[in-house]
C-alpha cells in the first residue's frame, strides 16, 4: 500500500470536498449541454488547484505530479470531462517547465496558473494521430518571424485558449526525420488563426475539443519553445507526464463508477433480496475494487518516481495503459450490474462507461503504450 504523507491526505480531501460540493450537482447538466462553466475553473484557481507542480517562483504551488495526480482523481471521479475541462487550462505547462527560456516562464506561467489565461497544446492533425512524426503543419521562416500554416483536429481548448503549444515542420530537409520538428507558441487572437468546435462526442462532452486552422499565422522567433529541431522529441518529453494526468482520470472515473455500482446493488432488489446477497454480485465488486486499488497505486507510485526525477517511459506507458484500462472494465462491470437501468442517464452511471473510452485513446492509444513497453523491454 502506497503512504501518502499528511499533507497530500489533506490536498486529496480538499479535492473531494471541491468536486462533492462544486461539480457534482451540475455536471450532468453540462454534460447534455456539451458547455462548460467557466466559475468551475475560476473556484479551481482560487483553491490553488491548477498546475501545482510549477514552482512557486512562477505562480505554481510547489508541488509535484503525485499531489496533481490526487487531484484528477479526486475531480474525475464525479465527471470526467469537468476534470478535463479544469486541468486542460494548463495543458503544456509542464513543457514550459522543464524547456522553457526563463522569459517565457515569467511571460507564461504565473497567468495560467493563476486562472489568468488557459492554454493547450496542438499536435494531432488529420492524418497524424498516434504517428506523430507524420504532422504536416509548417513554419517557415520569414526575417525574425516564423509563418505557420496547417491544420490540427482534436485540439483540447482550440476555442478556449489564449495560447497554444504547436508543434511544426522548421526543418524539412533534415536527414533524421525527427530532427525537423519544433514546438512553437502561438497565441489564438493572432490574424489567421481559425478554430471550430467539435460536437456531439461520446465522452468528457462538456470538455472543449476542435479544429484548428493556421492560416500563415505570424508569430515572432521569441516564441519557439526550446531549440529548432528538438519538436518531436520534446513532446515525448512532454507526453511522459501529461500520461500520468490521464492515468489520474481513469482511477477516479474507476473510482466513481465502483460507488455507483455499490451504492446500485445494496437498494435493488432481485427474488425478492438486495443484489448485494448475491454471491456473483459479491465477487464482481471484489473484483472492481481490487482493481481500482492496483491502479491507484501504481498512479501514486510511478508519480512519487516522477517527482524523484525517475523518467521511466515505460512504467509511465505502464501506468496510464492500465489505468485507462480498470476505468473501461471496472464501468462496463458498474453499467452491466446496474441492468436496464444503466442505460439510462438519470441512474448517474452510464457517463462513467462513456467517458472512460476516451482515456484509453488519448495522450496515446492502448496501443500506442504497449509499443512503447514492449520495445522498451525487447530492447527494440
Amino acid at each position: 500500500m502506497f503512504e501518502l504523507t499528511s499533507e497530500q491526505k489533506d490536498i486529496k480531501k480538499a479535492a473531494r470536498e471541491f468536486a462533492e460540493g462544486e461539480l457534482k450537482e451540475i455536471a450532468r447538466e453540462l454534460d447534455e449541454k456539451q458547455h462548460f462553466d467557466e466559475k468551475l475553473w475560476e473556484k479551481a484557481a482560487e483553491l490553488g488547484f491548477l498546475a501545482v507542480f510549477i514552482d512557486e517562483e512562477y505562480g505554481g504551488a510547489g508541488l509535484g505530479y503525485l499531489e496533481h495526480s490526487l487531484i484528477c482523481e479526486e475531480l474525475a471521479r464525479i465527471d470526467c470531462g469537468i476534470a478535463h475541462s479544469i486541468t486542460s487550462t494548463f495543458f503544456g505547462t509542464q513543457l514550459i517547465k522543464l524547456i522553457g527560456s526563463e522569459e517565457q516562464k515569467q511571460k507564461y506561467l504565473p497567468m495560467v496558473c493563476g486562472g489568468k489565461a488557459k492554454m493547450g497544446v496542438a499536435i494531432t492533425e488529420p492524418d497524424a494521430g498516434s504517428d506523430v512524426s507524420s504532422i504536416k503543419t509548417m513554419a517557415k521562416k520569414d526575417g525574425e518571424d516564423y509563418i505557420i500554416s496547417g491544420n490540427k483536429t482534436f485540439i483540447t481548448n482550440a476555442n478556449r485558449a489564449d495560447f497554444l503549444i504547436v508543434l511544426c515542420i522548421t526543418n524539412p530537409e533534415a536527414k533524421k526525420k525527427y530532427d525537423r520538428f519544433s514546438t512553437i507558441i502561438v497565441e489564438t487572437n493572432r490574424p489567421g488563426y481559425e478554430a471550430s468546435k467539435l460536437m456531439n462526442k461520446l465522452s468528457i462532452r462538456c470538455s472543449d475539443t476542435g479544429e484548428v486552422t493556421f492560416n500563415d499565422v505570424r508569430v515572432p522567433k521569441e516564441n519557439l519553445l526550446g531549440k529548432e529541431g528538438k519538436g518531436f522529441y520534446n513532446i515525448m518529453e512532454f507526453l511522459n507526464r501529461s500520461r500520468l494526468e490521464a492515468a489520474g482520470f481513469g482511477v477516479g472515473t474507476a473510482q466513481g463508477a465502483l460507488e455507483k455500482a455499490i451504492d446500485h446493488v445494496r437498494k435493488r432488489k432481485q427474488f425478492g433480496a438486495p443484489l448485494a446477497d448475491s454471491p456473483v454480485v459479491q465477487t464482481k465488486i471484489a473484483e472492481m475494487a481490487t482493481l481500482v486499488e492496483a491502479a491507484r497505486c501504481f498512479l501514486y507510485s510511478t508519480s512519487a518516481r516522477v517527482d524523484r526525477g525517475e523518467m521511466d517511459h515505460e512504467i509511465i506507458a505502464m501506468t496510464k495503459w492500465y489505468a485507462a484500462e480498470v476505468a473501461v472494465k471496472v464501468s462496463d462491470e458498474a453499467l452491466q450490474l446496474h441492468g436496464g437501468y444503466g442505460i439510462l442517464e438519470e441512474y448517474d452511471v452510464a457517463h462513467y462507461w462513456r467517458d472512460a473510452k476516451v482515456i484509453e485513446i488519448f495522450e496515446g492509444t492502448k496501443e500506442v503504450e504497449k509499443l512503447i513497453i514492449g520495445k522498451r523491454l525487447l530492447g527494440r
